[in-house]
C-alpha cells in the first residue's frame, strides 16, 4: 500500500514520527516520507538518522494554512501527529493550544482536500473522551473536524479517520522517564497521584502498527481504539523500584483516575471486532453509505450493548509487573 506513495507526518519529529519513519523505511519502498514540523534543530537532529533518498523535511507550523497546502502537494496519505499534548501547559496558555489543535486540524483538512489527498489519519488520545481538561476538549474538537470532513470534500475522493489510544510507553511526557529519572537521581521514594488510579499501555511499535493496518481498514468517518492492556500505576512503580516507597501526592488538575477511550455515550455507535473497536460517526454523510461492521480488509464486527465503556479500569487485561517490565525492554 505504501510502495511508491508519498507519505507525510505533521508534527514528525517526535516520537511516533521517528517509529513511523523507522517502519515505513523497513517493511516499504515509499518514494517520499515528508517531515513537516516547526522546531528545526529537531529536524537536524532526525537528518542524521533518516538521511535515505526518499526523506524530505519541511519546515512549518500547522498553523500556517499556505504552508500546509504547499507541502500537501502531490502527497497520497497524511498522519496528523502535531499537537499541543502537555495539559498544564494548555491551561495557561488556552489559546494557543486551541490555535494548534483545532485550527491546525482545520487546515490540515483543508489541505488535503485541495491536494487531493487519499487517505489522512489523525491521533487522538484518550483524554479526547469525555474531557475534563482543554487539552482533551480542543482533540474532541479535532476529532469532530476530521470526522465531519468526510462530508466537506463532497465529490472529492479524500477520506478522513482518527485513532485514539492511551499512554505510550517512554514517549515524551510519559511517566516511565519521569520514574527512571528520579530513580537514578537516587530519590528515597516514588510520586504516586492515587493507589487506584489506572491507565492503558501501548508500545510506540504497537501504535504505528495500528494506525499502519487502519489506512487499509479506514472507509472515511472511523475513530479507530486498540484493545490493548491495562496497568496499575502502583504496579508500575514497583516494576521500576520494588524496594522505594510510594509517595501519594494526589490527582493533579485534568487527570481522571481512570482513562476512556470508548464512552458509554458513544455505545450506539460502537463497534468491536477482534483486536479493536471503532466509534462510527454520529453523522450521515450524504450521498454515501457506509457499513462500519464491515472494513476495508473485510474484517467483521459487532455493535456493542447499550451503556458499553471501555476504560482502562474496567478492561480484561491487567499487565503485572514482570510483564511491565518485558514490554517495557521491548519498546
Amino acid at each position: 500500500m505504501f510502495n511508491n506513495k508519498s507519505i507525510l507526518i505533521t508534527g514528525g519529529t517526535g516520537s511516533f514520527g521517528h517509529k513511523y519513519t523507522q517502519t515505513l523505511l523497513d517493511r516499504y519502498q515509499p518514494k517520499r516520507i515528508i517531515i513537516f514540523s516547526r522546531d528545526e534543530l529537531k529536524q537536524f537532529e532526525m537528518q542524521q538518522k533518516f538521511n535515505a533518498p526518499c526523506m524530505r523535511y519541511f519546515i512549518g507550523d500547522v498553523r500556517d494554512p499556505e504552508r500546509l497546502k504547499q507541502a500537501f502537494k502531490d502527497v497520497d496519505y497524511v498522519i496528523h501527529a502535531a499537537a499541543m499534548k502537555q495539559v498544564p501547559a494548555a491551561e495557561y496558555n488556552p489559546m494557543e493550544c486551541i490555535k494548534t489543535n483545532i485550527h491546525g486540524a482545520e487546515n490540515v483538512i483543508r489541505a488535503a482536500i485541495t491536494n487531493g489527498v487519499s487517505k489522512v489519519i489523525a491521533l487522538s488520545t484518550d483524554k479526547a473522551a469525555n474531557p475534563i481538561n482543554l487539552y482533551g476538549a480542543t482533540k474532541l474538537a479535532s476529532d469532530k473536524l476530521f470526522i465531519a470532513a468526510n462530508n466537506v470534500v463532497g465529490t472529492g475522493n479524500t477520506r478522513f479517520a482518527a485513532v485514539r489510544y492511551g499512554n505510550v510507553i517512554g514517549s515524551r511526557g510519559s511517566v516511565v522517564p519521569f520514574f527512571k529519572q528520579r530513580i537514578a537521581e537516587g530519590a528515597t521514594s516514588l510520586p504516586i497521584t492515587h493507589p487506584d488510579m489506572t491507565r492503558f499501555w501501548i508500545t510506540l511499535q504497537d501504535g504505528v502498527d495500528f494506525v499502519l493496518k487502519n489506512f487499509k481498514r479506514m472507509q472515511g468517518g472511523e475513530i479507530f481504539v486498540p484493545k490493548i492492556p491495562s496497568i496499575k500505576i502502583t504496579e508500575l512503580a514497583k516494576a521500576y523500584a520494588p524496594d522505594l516507597d510510594q509517595e501519594v501526592v494526589g490527582i493533579r488538575p485534568g487527570e481522571k483516575m481512570h482513562e476512556i477511550m470508548c464512552p458509554a455515550d458513544d455505545s450506539h455507535h460502537t463497534i468491536e471486532f477482534d483486536d479493536h473497536y471503532v466509534i462510527s460517526p454520529s453523522i450521515k454523510f450524504f450521498g454515501k453509505e457506509m457499513d462500519y461492521c464491515v472494513n476495508g480488509l473485510n474484517e467483521s464486527g459487532t455493535p456493542v450493548e447499550q451503556g458499553f465503556e471501555y476504560h482502562s479500569g474496567n478492561n480484561q487485561h491487567f499487565l503485572t509487573i514482570d510483564e511491565i517490565i518485558e514490554q517495557d525492554a521491548i519498546a
